[in-house]
C-alpha cells in the first residue's frame, strides 16, 4: 500500500506536501515520488532540480520529466492536476501535458545531437 500525500497552503499561502504512513507519522515535502524501482532516482532528480519560489511551468515540468522515467507511452498515462492557493485543483488537459512531453523529447534530443557531434 502507497502512503497518501495530501497538498495544500499553508495560512501564509506557502504550498506545503505532507507525506503520511498508516502508523500516522507524517513528513513535510517540497517534492516527493512514492513508488516503483525508480524511486530513489526520481528523488535524487527532483531533489537536484527543485528550486525555492519556483514558477508553477517550471515545477510540472520537472514532474512531467520524473514521470517520463516511470510512464510508458508519454502523456497518454499521465495525469498532472495543479493546486493553487485558495483550493483551486486543475487538471490539466492531457494535449497540454503532451506538448511539456513533446518539448523535453525535443530538448533531449538536441542534447544529444550535440553531444555525438563533439565525438568525432
Amino acid at each position: 500500500e502507497l502512503p497518501p500525500f495530501l497538498a495544500g497552503f499553508s495560512e501564509e499561502g506557502n504550498p506545503v506536501l505532507y507525506q503520511t504512513d498508516p502508523a500516522g507519522t507524517h513528513s513535510e515535502w517540497k517534492a516527493q515520488v512514492i513508488g516503483g524501482r525508480n524511486a530513489k532516482t526520481l528523488r535524487e532528480f527532483l531533489e537536484k532540480n527543485w528550486e525555492e519560489g519556483m514558477e508553477e511551468e517550471k515545477a510540472v515540468r520537472i514532474g512531467v520529466q520524473a514521470l517520463l522515467e516511470v510512464v510508458d507511452s508519454g502523456s497518454k498515462n499521465m495525469e498532472i492536476c495543479v493546486v493553487r492557493f485558495g483550493g483551486k485543483k486543475d487538471i490539466m488537459k492531457e494535449e497540454d501535458v503532451d506538448a511539456i512531453v513533446k518539448d523535453i523529447e525535443k530538448e533531449a534530443e538536441e542534447g544529444k545531437t550535440k553531444t555525438s557531434g563533439t565525438d568525432e
